[in-house]
């Protein structure tokens, strides 16, 4: 397959791509200052251009999102807009755009992650963004078929720790390649409007 990974060069997409390319496929990497293809898919103008560079896809999966973590009573209105901005809209722009450029066996996988089920304190823009991520997708599936979507929604990868450990205390962290596995399943796979939980 010909697949579109948006976040190939974090810790997550790393991991994703080494397993797909694993497996055979050609994957395209996407990143906002490297990367195969470079993009803010924050912005709808720049999805567009890049889903007009990258050609026929049989699939696109996003390893990325930005969130501001920050206690709720600090928490601004721009952050919260800077949050569901940079890990809910810009997922859902991907689909948006991308069911007219992804084939029509294809699928979309996205993710969220374990503070929709488990919020940290200084976790409530998270949260609810990885919420909106989670409903979206459920929703999606009535409607894109033949095309499928699902989400990912990791722990903290052991990878991560030393940046975002001190914000996960008594969750136990999984390594990156174990979350990559959920990638492949749902790429993979058969399932649509699924949200793989990797704890």
């Amino acid at each position: 397959m010909r697949i579109l990974l948006v976040g190939a060069g974090g810790t997550l997409g790393g991991a994703v791509r080494r397993a797909l390319v694993a497996r055979g496929h050609e994957v395209i990497g996407v990143g906002r200052s490297g990367g195969d293809l470079v993009a803010d898919v924050a912005r709808p103008e720049e999805v567009a251009r890049l889903y007009a560079e990258a050609g026929p896809l049989d699939a696109v999966a996003v390893a990325a999102g930005d969130a501001v973590f920050r206690p709720l009573g600090e928490l601004t209105a721009d952050d919260f807009a800077a949050t569901f901005r940079g890990k809910a809209l810009s997922q859902l722009e991907l689909v948006r755009q991308g069911a007219r450029h992804v084939a029509a066996t294809g699928s979309f996988t996205l993710v969220s992650g374990v503070l929709t089920e488990e919020p940290i304190v200084a976790g409530a823009a998270a949260s609810a963004a990885n919420g909106a991520v989670e409903a979206f997708v459920r929703a999606a599936a009535i409607e894109l078929p033949p095309r499928r979507i699902n989400a990912v929604s990791p722990t903290v990868a052991e990878e991560s720790l030393p940046s975002y450990g001190p914000f996960f205390a008594g969750m136990e962290a999984v390594p990156a390649a174990r979350v990559a596995t959920a990638y492949v399943r749902s790429i993979e796979g058969a399932q649509t409007g699924q949200v793989y939980r990797v704890r």
